[in-house]
């Protein structure tokens, strides 16, 4: 595979990654609450599984059926939704050092599978970006070139959302009054995107 392309989707997928949006307020809302690590793991099992199942062809068929992107939005969309309100009402509380992280590591890490596992943002890089940088007459299978490009995202992932999360802990644990502002707007942030991604798919 050429490493030109390679090099190319992992610009591609840092812009991804960078750009704010509800991956980011949840990685910011498990920062506060010291659960990070469960919650990107999390997030980034979801980013594997969307790589496997288009390395093993089952993006395309999904691609393929009417409908079957719009049911997926939705459902990722009202996801996101929910998970904003629950922030909402039960926004983050700062803890001392030797406090219990806020929830269970489970937990956090199934709510970060669904993040990723259900943002239509992942659809898009996956089914619709990803496809052009693998070379189809190249030395390597096709599931091969994905996974590699889609292992290369996995680890910008980890990166960027490690230290957003990590970041958001350190910064606001000694601001009890900005955490919890912060911590609102994360989830104000999940409900608009969700809210935003429904009405597009549905109406526009």
């Amino acid at each position: 595979m050429d490493s030109a392309a390679i090099w190319a989707f992992w610009g591609v997928s840092v812009l991804f990654v960078i750009t704010p949006g509800a991956d980011w307020a949840y990685a910011i809302t498990a920062g506060l609450a010291r659960r990070t690590v469960p919650a990107v793991l999390g997030m980034l099992y979801g980013h594997l599984v969307a790589t496997l199942v288009v390395a093993a062809g089952v993006g395309g068929l999904i691609a393929s059926i009417p409908g079957a992107l719009t049911v997926l939005t939705i459902a990722g969309s009202l996801y996101l939704v929910w998970l904003g309100i629950s922030v909402l009402r039960h926004p983050a509380v700062v803890r001392a050092a030797d406090a219990p992280a806020e929830g269970s590591w489970w937990g956090w890490l199934g709510k970060g599978c669904g993040v990723s596992g259900l943002n239509p943002k992942v659809f898009l890089l996956f089914l619709a970006i990803l496809p052009q940088f693998v070379d189809a007459s190249g030395d390597w299978p096709l599931a091969v070139q994905i996974a590699l490009l889609g292992a290369v995202h996995v680890a910008s992932c980890a990166v960027v959302y490690l230290a957003v999360g990590l970041g958001a802990g350190a910064l606001l644990r000694t601001r009890p009054i900005a955490a919890q502002m912060v911590s609102r707007v994360s989830g104000i942030a999940m409900i608009g995107i969700g809210a935003f991604l429904l009405v597009e798919r549905l109406f526009l």
